[in-house]
């Protein structure tokens, strides 16, 4: 797999967004997204935000990225589907760290949705299923 490039822009930073749980293993799993698109690409910083019920929230994520230099902020959310917390919730986070750090700028991008890797990881989990059983 290619690396991803910056764009050639050493202060991209990309912000991972899940919704958090209350188990701290669910809540790791974003963590170790974080470090393995750390390991394929050459953002200057890769930092996690969870929507509710974990920690670093949101907006701490989003304030780390500006406080790591961060001209641009990508915010990718680690969800399936384009539901409230995308489409809305998300959304006004972006607004409002736009205003907040007028010289960031904050690109919110789609979910996961049906991306066609994601058909090809869902047909993969379904062979592991029918497999194992």
């Amino acid at each position: 797999m290619p690396r991803l490039s910056a764009e050639s822009s050493p202060s991209t930073a990309i912000l991972l967004i899940a919704h958090g749980s209350r188990r701290a293993s669910a809540n790791a799993d974003l963590v170790r997204l974080a470090t393995l698109i750390g390991e394929r690409t050459d953002f200057a910083a890769i930092e996690i935000g969870y929507l509710e019920l974990a920690e670093p929230t949101i907006p701490q994520g989003a304030q780390a990225c500006v406080e790591r230099g961060a001209q641009r902020v990508v915010m990718l959310p680690y969800f399936l589907s384009a539901g409230e917390h995308v489409c809305g919730d998300l959304e006004r986070y972006r607004q409002e760290f736009s205003s907040a750090h007028p010289n960031t700028e904050f690109r919110l991008c789609s979910p996961l949705g049906l991306h066609p890797l994601v058909v090809d990881a869902v047909l993969a989990r379904l062979d592991e299923g029918l497999r194992d059983g």
